[in-house]
């Protein structure tokens, strides 16, 4: 399916929002000639918006008629339209209602208030009115969707509201994220959040010291594989430099998709030293560009793998990890697509976290830090990272170092759950 960013004019590849290109099918002939917008409600769900104020926006923009409850789904507009035309048509809808008015990015929600349309926008936390003299405006303001439940979407972009909501600086999620240590020379124009220890993770960590210990359960079925001391040492690549972290690509069972000689020479294995090669040649990691690690993990077949992603974080990152997520999100938002993916990003965080414990043993200090960025940036899912925190393993790191992780990873786990029931009890009210 041919995807397109929700703001065209945005060029960027990893640019994070998506929406599937308009698909039409002309149908009829003469006077009955009608055009299907075929993936209609996709479009729709990508834009948070109902369907019938798509519909209805073309259908005023085109002075033809339009359905705007179909029960099969077959979203028609009459007459002959190319899809081309209908995309430019999108376009306007986005700019009008969907785009916030200050960081111009689409996590927005729509509010009726005395008859006002208000975007309130999940991003920076900005509140603008939309044009009233727009004609959609009046059948918008007519056709109020009926308040149900919050959906998971909507109740992750309430929790960056409350994260974001007091940041004056209009950032959001659209720009790059914390500085893991202040600038010796004053404010760095790439982060968004002034210090490593921002207002959330204070909170969260000051919500924790009053939480009952608890042993992390160890569980060996699902997560965990041994890896004897012998088949590491086999795999582990010592790095150069500033790269004092050992890397281990492979391993951790999930043997259906390996590929390569092992033993040090899998295509994974290629990936990880071609990076290193280009951070020693380009003077750091942070200088290798996200397109080119993309097109080499593409040329190597192993775009779409999930242990690509292990060799991502243990080769992208370093002990500054929190000031580097923001920056490489959108290319790692390009790879991850499945649970799956996102475990691999959580037990290369581990094997990174736990290479760094000797030389930096403040990295355990990080990790509801590093947590909370995953999130923010859609890389993990609630479900995912909580069943991970809930288990230590030994499948990527030992198991010592697991239990390490993973309870200094309880903060977040407990804020994540105490939000869900904050939540339910605001939507039964």
């Amino acid at each position: 399916m041919s995807l397109v960013n929700v703001r065209r004019d945005v060029s960027d590849p990893f640019y994070r929002y998506k929406m599937e290109r308009i698909q039409t099918k002309i149908e009829g002939k003469g006077n009955g000639i009608k055009t299907v917008v075929v993936n209609l409600s996709s479009v729709a769900q990508s834009l948070a918006r109902p369907g019938a104020y798509l519909i209805k926006y073309f259908g005023f923009e085109l002075g033809a008629q339009t359905n705007i409850d179909p029960p099969d789904d077959r979203w028609i507009i009459n007459g002959a339209h190319e899809a081309s035309k209908l995309q430019e048509l999108l376009d306007g809808f986005i700019s009008k209602f969907v785009l916030c008015k200050k960081c111009k990015n689409p996590e927005t929600d729509v509010h009726i208030k005395d008859g006002d349309i208000v975007l309130d926008c999940k991003a920076c936390g900005q509140r603008t009115q939309v044009d009233l003299r727009q004609k959609l405006s009046g059948f918008i303001l007519k056709n109020v969707p009926k308040k149900t439940k919050k959906d998971k979407a909507e109740r992750k972009a309430a929790r960056k509201a409350k994260q974001n909501g007091t940041k004056e600086n209009g950032n959001g999620s659209g720009g790059d994220d914390n500085s893991d240590q202040a600038s010796p020379g004053g404010d760095d124009p790439h982060n968004d959040i002034a210090s490593d220890d921002d207002a959330l993770t204070r909170k969260i960590k000051t919500e924790a010291q009053g939480l009952e210990k608890r042993e992390v359960e160890v569980n060996d079925d699902e997560w965990a594989v041994d890896m004897s001391e012998e088949a590491v040492k086999a795999r582990l690549l010592q790095l150069p430099g500033e790269f004092k972290q050992k890397l281990a690509l492979n391993g951790g069972g999930d043997d259906d998709d390996e590929e390569g000689e092992g033993g040090g020479n899998t295509v994974y294995d290629h990936l990880g030293t071609w990076i290193q090669e280009q951070a020693e040649q380009k003077g750091g990691v942070n200088n290798v560009d996200d397109i080119e690690i993309y097109l080499k993990a593409q040329e190597l077949g192993i775009e779409a793998k999930h242990r690509t992603v292990l060799v991502l974080v243990q080769t992208i990152f370093d002990e500054n990890i929190c000031s580097q997520i923001g920056k490489r999100a959108g290319m790692l938002k390009k790879v991850i697509s499945s649970e799956r993916h996102e475990k691999a990003l959580l037990g290369g965080t581990e094997r990174l976290v736990g290479s760094l414990l000797k030389e930096h043993p403040e990295m355990l200090e990080k990790v509801v830090k590093i947590l909370q960025l995953y999130y923010h940036h859609d890389l993990i899912s609630e479900e995912v990272v909580t069943k991970w925190g809930s288990k230590a393993s030994k499948k990527y790191v030992d198991l010592s170092v697991s239990k390490k992780v993973r309870k200094a990873a309880e903060p977040f786990i407990t804020w994540l759950a105490e939000a869900e029931e904050e939540e339910s009890d605001e939507d039964d009210e």
